[in-house]
């Protein structure tokens, strides 16, 4: 791979074509992972329907700590995009390296949680006969933590220095390595130990290893880390970790409460003791997942575009931005969306299991589907507050959300169960406050500098 050329200008252009050039790389970096996950199910599916709905639970408590690591990385990335905009990129090594510090001591203690303090919460309100096999999983899949933060930390700059280009590489060999080894540890072959439910937690912590190696292969070949001065101090920078701290506090606590409330939904659908309930449900993850790709790079693509034209101080660009990005997030949507609901019995049959598993699935995937057109939206203007750098009014936006999104779960889960599309339509009621709320502080122009 040939060293990459000294990057002069790293202003962004409100355009479709930068639009694009930041968007689709994130895409396919994002598209992987979902594909592991997707691979995961699909290998415990055909282990069992026990071990497909266990993976829902274990799947959605890594998730919390993985999303606390997505918003440092999206802090990382604001504030980078930021200098960029400003032509101050002198200052990326002193941030990467103070974001790498805190993700390290953040991962720390999502290991310590999950093995000291997780047993006593979820004994105390999973399935008797599915918790010790969950734990057990998590036990193991938890050490995957650091090198996912590290490998976030990466992506981050990777973004913000407009090199996103770079990404789908170290994310290709993750996919492939979590393939290989779900397959070698999950049914024991080639001599491997089979190790059922708990070989798919190895094979996860096996894959982000090595899209963290690969990441930061990347750096090296390219000649970015000697471009940027990377890698080289981590000595405690007070100014650049507390700018990081202060952007990301909020967005970790956002993301973090946004995906507990959805282990509390899983939890919700276990305690109804109906495994194809449990197993339809971790299926419809897969589906925000894998439908969600273009969502999450366009939402991504907004928070990084406005924090740049911030440091620009071309405020006036911003809604622009945002509306054509947004354009861009639908469109996406709507092609992965009516991909799965014009082929919905071949999408179910992957996980191998019987015709009544098909035909309570598919209301449920039309509910989801019109769930992602609304998040499709409500996620660009999210980010755009994100680029801002108003993160407690995302934290804001955030908890009011989530107070409508668990009372209407409580309901239609607990006290007055109808169907489990039912259920899974309060992704409709959540995403429908986050675009409203977030609409309305960004027309506002409460977000711009004096």
């Amino acid at each position: 791979m040939e060293s990459a050329a000294p990057i002069k200008d790293l202003k962004v252009q409100v355009t479709n074509k930068q639009v694009l050039s930041i968007a689709l790389p994130i895409t396919f970096a994002i598209l992987i992972p979902q594909i592991n996950m997707l691979t995961n199910s699909i290998f415990l599916g055909n282990l069992s329907i026990e071990a497909l709905g266990n993976a829902g639970i274990t799947g959605v408590f890594y998730l919390i700590f993985a999303v606390a690591g997505n918003g440092l990385n999206n802090a990382v990335q604001s504030v980078f995009s930021r200098y960029a905009g400003s032509d101050d990129t002198g200052a990326f090594k002193i941030i990467l390296s103070q974001g790498i510090r805190i993700c390290l001591q953040v991962a720390l203690a999502g290991i310590l949680i999950t093995w000291f303090i997780a047993p006593f919460i979820l004994q105390s309100v999973a399935d008797p006969t599915a918790y010790p096999v969950e734990m057990s999983f998590l036990r193991i899949r938890i050490f995957g933590l650091p090198f996912l933060y590290l490998f976030q930390m990466g992506n981050a700059f990777l973004v913000a220095s407009l090199n996103s280009r770079y990404l789908i590489i170290g994310f290709v060999a993750e996919a492939l390595v979590n393939v290989l080894f779900d397959y070698l540890f999950i049914f024991g072959h080639f001599g491997f130990p089979k190790m059922g439910f708990n070989g798919a937690a190895v094979a996860s912590v096996i894959a982000e290893a090595s899209g963290f190696l690969f990441v930061l292969l990347v750096l090296m070949k390219t000649g970015l880390k000697k471009q940027y001065g990377l890698l080289q101090h981590f000595a405690y920078d007070k100014a650049s970790s507390n700018q990081i701290i202060k952007v990301a506090t909020p967005l970790v606590l956002q993301y973090v409460i946004s995906v507990s409330t959805w282990l509390v939904f899983f939890i919700l659908i276990e305690s109804r003791h109906n495994e194809n309930a449990k197993a339809i449900s971790n299926t419809m993850r897969n589906i925000f997942g894998l439908t969600g790709v273009f969502v999450w790079a366009f939402a991504a693509t907004s928070a990084t575009m406005v924090s740049n034209l911030m440091g620009q101080r071309r405020e006036d660009k911003v809604i622009e931005a945002i509306n054509k990005i947004m354009l861009w997030s639908i469109g996406f949507c709507c092609f992965m969306c009516l991909l799965v609901n014009i082929f919905p019995h071949q999408f179910f049959s992957l996980f191998g299991q019987g015709e009544a598993f098909v035909a309570e699935g598919i209301p449920v995937l039309r509910v989801v589907s019109t769930a992602l057109l609304i998040m499709s939206i409500a996620n660009v203007w999210l980010n755009g507050v994100t680029g801002t750098g108003k993160t407690k009014v995302n934290l804001a936006i955030e908890i009011i959300a989530i107070i409508l999104y668990l009372i209407y779960s409580w309901i239609f889960v607990k006290v007055n169960y109808i169907s489990l599309a039912m259920a899974w339509s309060n992704e409709l009621v959540y995403w429908s406050a986050i675009f409203l709320l977030s609409f309305t502080f960004m027309k506002s122009g409460k977000w711009k500098t004096k």
